[in-house]
C-alpha cells in the first residue's frame, strides 16, 4: 500500500518526538508519519539508566507523541529504502510518500560474539531495561567503562544485583576525569559492594549448559573468565547511517548536515544521535545525549515545516550539554571530557564540588560541572569565548570563572 504525508520521520525515539513537536510550532495541520522500528512509542531514554533504577515504581517514560502532535505512529516498522527522486520511503511492503523527510535513525549497540537474549543485554531500549532488571536478583557482569556502562553498574547494584564491573581503563572513568575524581568514583563503587575489575577487556561470551554466561576477557596478556547469571553490555553505539548512504547522502561518523540540519538534499534532514552537524562553538561533531536529541529534533522539525510553508529556516546554534548520575554522585557537562587533554581543576571541596576545564591547542573544549548545577549556560559562554586555538594560553585564568560552591 501507499501512504502520503507532508512529513515523514524515520526513527521513533526522542528526536522523532521533538521533531513532530517542532513541526507543530509552524504547521498545525500538516500530516506527520513517524516510522519506528521499536514496538513502543517514543519515550525518554535517560530514565533507563537513571531514575528507573533508583525507583522502580517510577512511571515508564513514554512521551505521548501521538496525542500531543496528531502524528501517525507506525511502530515495528523498518524502513529499507529511500527514493529521493520519487520522495518515497519503503518499509516492509508499503510506500510512504513525503514532502519533507527526517532521518532520526539513532544508533545500534556495539556487540560481541553473542546476540542479545534474556541473559545477554546490549543496553539501548526500554525492552533492554526490563531484561536487565530481571537479572538483578543474581550475579551480573557489566561490561563497558563509558558513561552508560558506569551508570548501569551503579543501577544494577542499587537494584540488588551482585555486580562485577569490567572496564578496560586503569581506573573507573580514567579516560574522562582527572585522577582524584576517578578515584572518588571508584571509592563509591567499592562502598556499594561493586566488584570493579580495571584494565579488563572483554573479548567474547559463552553460554553454558547450566544457564550461566561466561565473559572471556584479558587483563593485559592474561586471560580471565567470569561466569554470571547475565551480562549487560554498554559498549557504545554505531550510528545508523546505512539508509542515508544507500540513497546517496553523505555520512562521516553520522549523517552529514548543514547548520539548518539539512543533508545535501534540501528536502531531507537529520537530527539526534545520527546527525553529524557543525556545532557553532566546537565545530563538526556527533553527540549522543538527550539534550542533543530533543533540541536538534525540534529544530529539524521547525525547519522542515518552514521549508513547506515558505518561512525562513533557522540555524541550529545550540551546543548541547549532558549529565550523569552514579549512585549519589552527579554532574553536568558541555563539550569534550578527555583526561588526556590539559586539565584545570577548580574545587570548592576536593573531588566533591567543583569545575573541571579541558583545553586543547590553547583553546577550551570542555567543562565538567561536578555537583555544580544550573551553570551549563555559563560553561557555553566560556567555550564560546575561548574556543579559538590560541585564545587560552594560560588556563589558570579560568579559576573562579564558574562559581564552584
Amino acid at each position: 500500500m501507499r501512504f502520503d504525508y507532508d512529513y515523514v520521520i524515520v526513527g521513533g525515539g526522542m528526536a522523532a518526538d521533538a521533531a513532530a513537536r517542532g513541526i507543530r510550532v509552524v504547521d498545525p495541520d500538516g500530516s506527520i508519519a513517524i516510522l519506528g522500528e521499536e514496538a513502543d512509542p517514543p519515550y525518554e531514554r535517560p530514565p533507563l539508566s537513571k531514575d528507573l533504577w533508583r525507583d522502580p515504581s517510577t512511571h515508564e517514560p513514554f512521551l505521548g507523541t501521538a496525542g500531543a502532535t496528531d502524528a501517525q505512529l507506525h511502530l515495528s516498522t523498518r524502513v529499507t529504502a529511500i527514493d529521493r527522486a520519487a520522495r518515497t520511503v519503503t518499509a516492509d511492503d508499503d510506500l510512504y510518500g513525503y514532502r519533507a523527510l527526517l532521518l532520526a535513525t539513532g544508533g545500534r549497540p556495539r556487540e560481541l560474539n553473542l546476540g542479545p537474549s534474556t541473559q545477554v543485554v546490549y543496553y539501548r531500549t526500554i525492552g533492554d531495561y526490563h531484561r536487565a532488571r530481571a537479572l538483578a536478583g543474581g550475579h551480573v557482569v557489566v561490561v563497558g567503562g563509558g558513561f552508560i556502562g558506569t551508570e548501569l553498574a551503579a543501577g544494577l547494584a542499587m537494584a540488588g544485583a551482585k555486580v562485577t564491573f569490567l572496564t578496560p581503563d586503569a581506573e573507573v572513568g580514567a579516560r574522562q576525569y582527572p585522577r582524584g575524581l576517578s578515584a572518588r568514583i571508584r571509592r563509591t563503587f567499592d562502598e556499594h559492594g561493586v566488584d570493579v575489575r580495571t584494565g579488563t577487556l572483554a573479548r567474547w561470551l559463552e553460554r553454558s549448559s547450566v544457564g550461566t554466561v561466561t565473559v572471556h576477557a584479558q587483563i593485559g596478556e592474561t586471560p580471565v573468565s567470569l561466569a554470571a547469571d547475565g551480562v549487560v553490555l554498554g559498549l557504545g553505539i554505531e550510528p545508523n547511517v546505512e539508509l542515508a548512504l544507500s540513497c546517496g547522502l553523505a555520512a562521516d561518523n553520522g549523517v552529514v548536515v548543514d547548520r539548518f540540519l539539512r543533508t545535501v538534499d534540501p528536502a531531507v534532514f537529520a537530527a539526534g544521535d545520527v546527525a553529524s552537524y557543525p556545532d557553532a562553538i566546537l565545530g563538526r561533531r556527533r553527540v549522543e545525549h538527550v539534550d542533543q536529541a530533543t533540541v536538534s529534533g525540534r529544530a529539524a522539525g521547525f525547519n522542515m515545516a518552514a521549508l513547506l510553508t515558505g518561512r525562513p529556516l533557522e540555524p541550529y546554534d545550540h551546543t548541547p550539554f549532558f549529565y550523569s548520575d552514579i549512585f549519589e554522585l552527579g554532574y553536568e557537562a558541555v563539550g569534550r571530557l578527555d583526561a588526556g587533554l590539559t586539565v584545570l581543576e577548580d574545587w570548592a571541596s576536593p573531588d566533591e564540588t567543583g569545575v573541571v576545564y579541558y583545553a586543547e591547542g590553547e583553546a577550551l573544549v570542555g567543562v565538567l560541572l561536578w555537583n555544580v548545577w544550573d551553570s551549563t549556560d555559563a560553561a557555553r559562554a566560556l567555550l564560546a569565548w575561548y574556543h579559538e586555538p590560541g585564545s587560552l594560553p594560560d588556563p589558570s585564568v579560568l579559576k573562579g570563572a564558574i562559581r564552584a560552591g
